[in-house]
This record gives C-alpha cells, sequence and structure tokens, in this order.
C-alpha cells in the first residue's frame, strides 16, 4: 500500500468469475506522510482512503467481470460505516462482490477486515466509460498486471481480457 500515490491494493489474491467476487490484500506501511496529521502520536488510516481502497478492489472486479472492456470510475458511495482504526502495519482484507453490470454503471458490495475484524464496509456505484473513450487501458492492464489480477484470473480459469482493454 503506497498511501501517497494513492495504490491501495497490494495484491489480488482471488477472483471467482461465477460468484462474482474478488479478494486482495493490502499492508498499511509503518510509515507515510498521511500519518503526521492523521493523527499525531496516534496514527490512523483516513476513512476516506479505506473507501478509496474498497473502490480500487470494486474497479479491479468490474476490469475482471467485463473482460478490461470499460474504466470503471467511482461515482457514489452508500451506507459506509468505519467500525474500527486502523493503525500502521495493519495487514487489511479487500472482499468484493459484483450485485449489478450494466447500463454504463456497476454496483458492488465491499468490506475490508483486518484480523478478522470488520474495518468498515459500503455500497459502491461506479461508473464504466468504454476505453476507446478514456486513453487508460494499458495503463490500467499493466497495473492489474503487477497486482496479480491476470494471475487470478488465469487461476480460475476465467477471461483474461482481450485487445478492448488495450489503447492501440
Amino acid at each position: 500500500m503506497l498511501l501517497e500515490y494513492f495504490q491501495m491494493i497490494d495484491r489480488v489474491e482471488t477472483v471467482d468469475a461465477e460468484r462474482k467476487t474478488l479478494r486482495a490484500r493490502s499492508v498499511v506501511p509503518s510509515k507515510s506522510p498521511v500519518f503526521e496529521g492523521h493523527f499525531p502520536g496516534m496514527p490512523l488510516v483516513p476513512g476516506v482512503l479505506l473507501i478509496e481502497t474498497m473502490a480500487q478492489a470494486s474497479g479491479f472486479l468490474v476490469l475482471a467481470a467485463t473482460d478490461f472492456a470499460a474504466m470503471p470510475f467511482l461515482m457514489s458511495v452508500d451506507g459506509a460505516k468505519m467500525r474500527a482504526f486502523v493503525e500502521p502495519d495493519a495487514v487489511l482484507d479487500i472482499e468484493v462482490v459484483l450485485e449489478h453490470d450494466g447500463s454504463g454503471f456497476a454496483v458492488t458490495k465491499a468490506k475490508i477486515t483486518s484480523g478478522g475484524k470488520k474495518v468498515c464496509d459500503a455500497q459502491l456505484k461506479l461508473r464504466t466509460v468504454p476505453f476507446s473513450e478514456v486513453p487508460l487501458g494499458d495503463i490500467v492492464r499493466k497495473r492489474a498486471e503487477e497486482l496479480g489480477l491476470m494471475d487470478a484470473l488465469a487461476t480460475t480459469g476465467a477471461a483474461t481480457g482481450n485487445s478492448r482493454g488495450n489503447d492501440a
């Protein structure tokens, strides 16, 4: 997890195309400039960054489920609940379920746990924009490979994407 670069997911662990689920893992860094102000003497991961973590995991699930057809952008967050503090060095397990995909948007339910304890959860809506309209396909595919999304897809036998996700 690189808080300063908003790279919230360390590794995609599994993708289940049939159940439309994704599991990912992140480890909170022991030190970050974010903690200097949030909070001095009691460093905590800001709740908005936990929401971003769920949004990124949701985005990777949408990419996997749609064969990299469109770029998911966070549109809204409903019912977000912060249930526990997240401190430096915490190991975060992120779980996402795709509830809807179509008509230019996707809906997911996501939660983060740490040490078996629920940290936060929310329903997220993402707008999906074809990669032909946003030149991010190559960058997104590279990041997905770095995080293990392609390996997770290959393990489950799910589709691994095609040229629709490329900018070329």
